[in-house]
């Protein structure tokens, strides 16, 4: 496995309901296999899904409420009410799909088992790969809980032996704000540490390049670990000064 840096700033800019393909986009990028989207009510699979729909690139998209889902050309939305842990669900949805982007589930106590569970059933429905949004540093070891979670993910989905791309993206630069309290003060467990910042538009390019390479049968991004970061450190403190 080959870990790169990318510097995101300098990319391009229950039951399933029944499953009913999309009509081809006029104009659509040529692609070979079905992407399905996850997530794709949220910040970062919303941003996903809009750019693959402006580059006419048919999508699958997997949610758990299909009113908050977004209303995109060439985009199928299929309801996973129970979420990645409904094995039958997630199979029948992932059913025809080549490409899979899994963007992790919500913190909890059973993060690792969620994750999982997603994994497995992608795999046992036949998805070719998948590309998996982990976190910066994600291992076994690492000092942040939630990357040894992320890293749990990884391992599970390589020793399914799925093709993948794993994209650890650095903190969301444009999440960072919301650290302020009402009374206006910055809280956070940082020190005088620096991070590498990206924002959520930034990731979604490079999911958006990786994902249509993929399914278009490129095989560069294969087994590939990408830290998705911004172009210089910043410290908490600098963040507090700005804000």
């Amino acid at each position: 496995m080959t870990t790169s840096a990318y510097d995101a700033s300098a990319m391009p800019t229950s039951e399933p309901e029944p499953l009913r393909a999309p009509e081809p986009v006029a104009g659509s990028a040529p692609t070979t296999g079905l992407i399905a989207v996850t997530g794709a009510t949220g910040a970062l699979g919303g941003r996903v899904a809009r750019r693959l729909a402006k580059a006419g690139v048919v999508q699958r998209l997997l949610v758990r409420d299909t009113g908050r889902a977004p209303d995109l050309s060439g985009a199928e939305v299929i309801r996973i009410g129970a979420g990645y842990t409904d094995g039958d669900a997630m199979r029948g949805a992932l059913d025809g799909v080549h490409t899979l982007l899994l963007i992790s589930a919500s913190e909890s106590k059973d993060r690792r088992d969620v994750h999982g569970a997603a994994v497995d059933a992608a795999v046992d429905a036949g998805v070719a790969h998948i590309v998996y949004v982990s976190f910066v540093g994600a291992g076994p070891h690492a000092t942040f809980t939630l990357a040894r979670d992320h890293g749990h993910t990884e391992e599970h989905i390589k020793a399914r032996g799925v093709a993948h791309t794993i994209l650890r993206d650095n903190m969301y630069l444009d999440f960072v704000p919301n650290f302020v309290g009402a009374d206006g003060v910055l809280r956070g467990p940082a020190g005088n540490g620096r991070f590498g910042g990206v924002t959520r538009d930034d990731v979604a390019d490079v999911a958006v390049a990786v994902l249509t390479s993929v399914a278009a049968g490129e095989d560069k991004h294969v087994g590939r670990v990408y830290d998705v970061t911004g172009r210089e450190t910043i410290s908490m403190a600098e963040v507090a000064a700005q804000l």
